[in-house]
């Protein structure tokens, strides 16, 4: 079970930082992208997979596990879950900055600043979910480094 969670963590660990170049490739050029939002979910589906397995180890170990490798386990999903929650605030906050009321009033704009404002959203989530991905990696990496020898 142990050779399935390394395996998997590692999996994990690279699709994560794969994930995390080709967002901020996304991002600096402005470039909406379908397969960045697949594979982000990709990633998320594969850090809950990861801790399943991680919690399914440690029940079944007979020594106590290490506190800090469960605890940089845990922290990607958390991780995770409130970058979705910042995703979710930033079309309004964009929308706030260049003075909508909402988003019926940019479908009153000429279809040129209907995509600007659209692309300035766009690219606004995906700055922050891979802000959370590159974050996401380093906590990975961390509970490799906490992870007890057995």
């Amino acid at each position: 079970m142990k050779d399935v969670h390394v395996g998997f963590a590692v999996f994990t660990t690279a699709l994560t930082s794969v994930v995390a170049v080709f967002g901020i490739w996304c991002w600096w050029r402005t470039r909406p992208s379908r397969w960045f939002w697949r594979l982000l979910r990709a990633v998320q589906a594969s850090l809950v997979v990861l801790a399943l397995l991680g919690f399914i180890l440690a029940a079944t170990l007979r020594e106590r596990s290490d506190t800090l490798h469960l605890v940089y386990g845990v922290l990607p999903i958390v991780m995770s879950f409130f970058a979705e929650q910042f995703r979710i605030a930033s079309a309004q906050t964009v929308l706030d900055a260049r003075g909508f009321e909402s988003a019926a009033a940019v479908g009153k704009l000429p279809a040129d600043e209907q995509r600007a404002v659209a692309l300035a959203i766009i690219r606004r989530e995906i700055g922050i979910m891979t802000l959370a991905l590159v974050i996401i990696v380093v906590l990975l990496l961390r509970a490799a480094g906490t992870a007890p020898s057995m």
